[in-house]
């Protein structure tokens, strides 16, 4: 039996976990294949690979993203190969897999729950009846649900898919789990049906990290619901990682803040810049929202922690807002964004409220007057305590937070407008919106360099004062972000800007060689330049961030070395070199 394992990921770059434990599950009884394509392919080009293959089974990992795609590759496959039999798998349907049987003739079976054991005895056996966790069609074309499976105890038992794997995840991003399961009980999320936390061997997650690494993988994303939940075994690893000192490889990680303790934190000061970054759930900071969706959060003793953190500079922090929560009116969330804004991470994910089949909110549905898509990804249209109105002035900030602040490249120039302009961050979002949507920027697709202009714009359309500290601002901003990059147009450079002939003089000077540069101090300067940028400011524009964007209006020259590392990550580092550069001229 030829047998092909498939999905649709969400990006090229990205992989797919659960069908490569499968696979790797069943090696000793049966040869697999893996074949892997994306939600923007053509439905017919996926149907004409998978043809070409001639499967007898066809199994799709199915997640609320990709569902719908897998049902119409699956109706048309079973049109052009009517003996082939398709399987499904995941998440999306593990919990109304008889509903989809009777809906969708050309569905044969559906694995729901934990799969493993079950794909394994489904291939390997011809009772149907004796497999649980299995839904599918009997002799009668009845439709029959097996019991549950019960969990893995044991989750060794499952071969690691990242022993032997080539180069088949050079520069990806790989799903990675080094446990499964959660310790709370969040009402909106999945893991809350299934209790208890289980661990894989430490051993084995090291030398899965280790082969990760040396394939060459761009990011490293743990799938683990709660990492920090055995706060030992999460800094083994961490620990380990930090032994290899790996370059140009970064490890996600999904904490709870609350449960990082003085010594914790005092540990998360050592890793390099660049290597960890942490996902923090919040989803809202109303208490009586938080008391409904069952979560453990202590918003000061949150903000403590990812401050601490933050002051560190070396771990990227992604703290997560859910708009449509019970008790969370417009009001409350502008509320809720504004505390998390205050501690401002390096991304502010505000998502939408998702009633997942399954979830504790979803069987709650009539309680609190949820009215949501009946397709996934299953989003909240209104509730009793927020309407469409506000949904949609929600999603017109969340798409302008995206594009100007999770992105970072706009650090200097948000603040100085928000800072000196609007009683809070929301507000600025929420005007900002009013203005894109008015102007019908919505309507069209943007480079980065039109987001700058159109900043520029906005700041000129509320005739807010300082235009020329602003665009200095930009200036940093863009330069920041854009290396080798000429300057949008009306963002100018300064008539004091350096010539070449002058800037290679002073990368011969050895004192600020040995203070700035000196991983480069040996090379050849026509290399060295290749690597930085030395740009001329009218203003002073680090005493304007220093002073919490006040700005003044003494005009002041200032020189900004501005060096950029060679990772896949934006990363560099500034200097203001004005003394250097006025001893040469």
């Amino acid at each position: 039996m030829k047998i092909i394992l498939t999905t649709l990921n969400s990006k090229f770059i990205h992989s797919n976990l659960a069908i490569r434990y499968l696979k790797e599950y069943v090696r000793d009884i049966q040869h697999v294949e893996i074949v892997e394509f994306t939600i923007n392919q053509q439905i017919e080009h996926i149907v004409s690979e998978i043809y070409k293959m001639a499967p007898d089974l066809v199994g799709f990992s199915t997640y609320i993203w990709n569902i719908e795609e897998i049902l119409e590759i699956c109706q048309t496959l079973k049109i052009v190969s009517p003996n082939t039999k398709i399987l499904l798998g995941g998440p999306e349907v593990s919990f109304d897999g008889k509903f989809l049987l009777k809906e969708h003739p050309f569905i044969d079976y559906i694995i729901y729950g934990e799969g493993e054991d079950t794909f394994r005895e489904f291939i390997s056996s011809s009772k149907m009846e004796k497999i649980n966790g299995l839904i599918y069609r009997n002799k009668d074309e009845d439709i029959c649900v097996n019991p549950p499976r019960k969990l893995l105890e044991n989750l060794d038992k499952i071969t690691s898919p990242y022993e032997s794997f080539g180069d088949e995840f050079r520069n990806k991003i790989v799903y990675y789990e080094s446990s499964r399961g959660c310790p709370f009980n969040c009402q909106f999320c999945l893991s809350s049906t299934i209790k208890g936390v289980r661990y894989f061997p430490i051993e084995r997650v090291k030398r899965d990290i280790k082969n990760l690494i040396e394939g060459g993988v761009s990011q490293v994303k743990f799938v683990d619901r709660t990492f920090n939940a055995n706060k030992r075994y999460s800094m083994e690893i961490m620990d380990y990682i930090m032994d290899l000192n790996p370059e140009d490889v970064n490890f996600h990680f999904e904490v709870t803040a609350h449960l990082i303790d003085d010594e914790f934190l005092e540990y998360l000061r050592k890793p390099k810049p660049g290597l960890f970054q942490f996902e923090v759930g919040v989803q809202s900071t109303n208490s009586d929202t938080i008391e409904a969706i069952g979560r453990v959060t202590d918003f000061e003793k949150l903000k403590k922690i990812t401050l601490k953190i933050k002051s560190f500079g070396n771990i990227h922090q992604h703290l997560d807002l859910i708009a449509g929560l019970p008790y969370e009116d417009y009001n409350s969330f502008e509320s809720s964004f504004n505390d998390v804004y205050s501690i401002r991470p390096e991304k502010l994910q505000l998502g939408f409220l998702k009633l997942l089949k399954g979830s504790g909110l979803r069987n709650d549905e009539r309680k609190y007057d949820f009215k949501y898509l009946d397709k996934p990804p299953y989003e909240i249209l209104k509730n009793k305590y927020i309407d469409y109105r506000d949904i949609i002035k929600l999603k017109g900030i969340e798409d302008l937070v995206e594009k100007y602040y999770n992105e970072g490249y706009f650090l200097h120039s948000l603040e100085f407008i928000i800072r000196n302009n609007y009683f809070s961050p929301f507000k600025f979002y929420e005007k900002f919106s009013i203005y894109w949507e008015e102007k019908q920027l919505n309507k069209v697709s943007h480079s980065r360099n039109s987001l700058y202009l159109i900043l520029l714009d906005y700041f000129r359309y509320m005739k807010f004062k300082c235009e020329d500290i602003f665009v200095e601002l930009l200036k940093l901003d863009y330069i920041c972000n854009n290396r080798r990059q000429n300057l949008p147009n009306g963002i100018k450079r300064s008539e004091n800007n350096l010539s070449q002939s002058k800037l290679h003089p002073l990368l011969k000077n050895n004192e600020l060689l040995e203070r700035y540069l000196s991983e480069y101090k040996d090379m050849p300067t026509k290399q060295l330049i290749n690597n930085i940028i030395v740009e001329s400011f009218d203003y002073d524009v680090f005493r304007i961030i220093n002073n919490e964007y006040k700005p003044y209006n003494e005009k002041s020259t200032l020189y900004i070395l501005f060096k950029y590392y060679q990772t896949n990550m934006n990363r560099y580092e500034t200097y203001d070199i004005t003394n250097y550069v006025e001893e040469l001229i």
